[in-house]
């Protein structure tokens, strides 16, 4: 098997590049040998996982969080568009957000994680695409792989990876600080959400998650009976409520113990397109993929039926 390891080095506040020798080893171990990138910049995991497929190499490792999974698996994705290149994606978590991993079941133990993968049966999951409007007003696109969403966790996806403290505290506690003191600027906003064929819906929303996988936010179980192969999302609204209210009830997300709040609707459909409504400006949500937040709405949302070969 020809393997490529695609190494975020700044991921976990640089825990992977600096514990790189026995990391390094353990891979030789279980893989024999292997071809290293390193990543530099935003972008940069997608680009280098494209290549790695295009030059035929089986299985590619995002070694990293949840960002730089997500763009070695649209690197992959594009590949397979583009020319029919096929390579699996195995994941050596490790980052402030690791929640397609936690979904997983993963451990965050290198020598365990990667004896796993190397042992695994490759298994065709769903992916997402989400074509939206990025920060300098552009239409753009890309894959995603966990959760797609607006709203409340666009702003938090900035807060978050813009907080100094990111990789030196607990992501989940950097998480819920920064979700509980972005929720409490936060306006709520109004859109039209429409699933596949259905009735639109009017809705003023604090958030609407579409998951393929079941947690974001670090460790938060927002759709709880997600599957990763089912062929549709789960989609998940939080509708405007009081805030101190649903500030208090957020703790339910990380059981995922928020199916009947009165505040949530929970949809599962094929196709997603949330759009502002009325002013543009004023309900212009940002979105987050998979923990980075490119862009705002309009936004829309499509699923990839067994698009992604997963080796874990």
């Amino acid at each position: 098997m020809k393997v490529g390891v695609v190494l975020n080095p700044i991921a976990g506040g640089g825990w992977l590049k600096r514990h790189w020798p026995e990391v390094s080893a353990s891979l030789r171990k279980h893989f024999g040998d292997f071809e290293l990138r390193e990543t530099q910049a935003t972008g940069d995991a997608e680009r280098l996982a494209l290549v790695l497929a295009a030059s035929g190499f089986d299985l590619v490792i995002a070694a990293g969080g949840d960002g730089t999974a997500s763009e070695v698996a649209d690197g992959l994705l594009q590949a397979f568009a583009e020319s029919g290149w096929t390579a699996e994606l195995g994941l050596l978590p490790c980052g402030a957000g690791i929640d397609f991993a936690r979904g997983l079941g993963l451990s965050g133990e290198v020598d365990l994680t990667l004896k796993r993968i190397a042992g695994a049966t490759a298994r065709k999951v769903d992916a997402g695409r989400i074509s939206y409007v990025d920060d300098h007003g552009a239409l753009a696109s890309r894959h995603f792989i966990n959760i797609a969403s607006l709203g409340l966790s666009g702003a938090t996806d900035r807060a978050v990876n813009a907080d100094k403290r990111k990789g030196k505290v607990s992501a989940k506690a950097l998480f819920y600080w920064r979700t509980v003191w972005e929720f409490m600027r936060y306006r709520f906003q109004d859109v039209v959400i429409t699933v596949d064929d259905g009735v639109p819906i009017e809705a003023r929303v604090a958030l609407v998650a579409v998951a393929n996988g079941r947690f974001f936010g670090a460790g938060m179980m927002i759709a709880p009976d997600a599957e990763l192969d089912d062929g549709q999302f789960d989609i998940v609204i939080l509708r405007a409520s009081g805030k101190l209210k649903l500030i208090w009830d957020i703790r339910l997300l990380y059981g995922g113990r928020h199916r009947n709040h009165p505040a949530i609707t929970i949809l599962r459909g094929r196709k997603v397109v949330v759009e502002p409504l009325g002013g543009v400006q004023k309900n212009d949500a940002l979105v987050d993929i998979d923990g980075e937040s490119p862009g705002r709405i309009p936004a829309t949302f499509e699923i990839l039926p067994g698009a992604l070969t997963l080796r874990y």
